[in-house]
């Protein structure tokens, strides 16, 4: 068992139960259900999860980063990193090991990006639009300290800016107390300085974007130009 199911497997959250299970190394017809690869997997990228022969986390990782669309591939990447931790430098060296595997280059380039910091599958497609941006790489799960103690953690953003960009999916609008939370929590934010850029489903990228640049050129930090306007127009077409 691979990809998806495999990192499900390893714990890694936000993966649907009716998706197909990805099955690699065997030559068998397509069936319903099923995605087959026939890709070579070596005695040492399988485990046993439940009972089950399952790639190991290396190997999944490197599967999910080569196999996915890239938004996806980084997302899968940070969901597994997130309750698995993983070497980044052991999923590398496999990569070397086999550099002609399909996606490959994709998954290089991805690698120094996957941060076990995002708590949803969308942060972390926020995070890569951000970084495509060409705005400074954001620190995840920022926390907001009472003297010693954290009080809240902000999704991503720039600490010495005091600027973050948050998702708010919609149990935050749908539930009447946790939109009360949401409330003070922005309140007392506001209150220490902060400014955050909120980011719901139905925001286009360019708008959300253009408010995070303004709010960080407000702070001092400029982002290159051409690189947003690239990226918007690319976005747009």
């Amino acid at each position: 068992i691979a990809g998806l199911a495999a990192a499900a497997l390893h714990g890694a959250p936000w993966v649907d139960a009716d998706i197909p299970i990805e099955v690699t190394g065997v030559k068998s017809r397509p069936q319903r259900g099923l995605i087959i690869r026939a890709d070579a997997v070596d005695d040492d990228e399988i485990v046993r999860r439940a009972g089950l022969p399952v790639t190991s986390r290396i190997r999944t990782a490197f599967d999910l980063g080569r196999l996915l669309l890239r938004g996806e591939a980084l997302a899968r990447l940070d969901a597994l990193m997130w309750n698995q931790r993983f070497s980044i430098d052991e999923v590398a060296e496999l990569a070397d090991r086999r550099p002609r595997a399909h996606g490959v280059g994709q998954l290089r380039d991805l690698l120094p990006l996957v941060d076990g910091g995002a708590a949803s599958l969308q942060e972390s497609r926020i995070r890569l639009w951000l970084l495509d941006c060409g705005f400074p790489r954001p620190q995840t799960q920022i926390p907001i300290l009472e003297g010693t103690r954290p009080v809240a953690f902000l999704d991503m953003g720039w600490p010495d800016y005091k600027v973050a960009v948050e998702y708010d999916g919609d149990h935050h609008r749908k539930n009447r107390e946790q939109y009360v939370k949401d409330i003070a929590r922005a309140r007392m934010l506001e209150e220490r300085g902060w400014i955050v850029i909120r980011v719901i489903a139905e925001d286009r990228p360019a708008q959300w974007l253009a408010r995070t640049e303004s709010a960080l050129a407000s702070r001092g930090c400029r982002v290159t130009a051409t690189e947003m306007q690239r990226f918007v127009r690319t976005l747009a077409a």
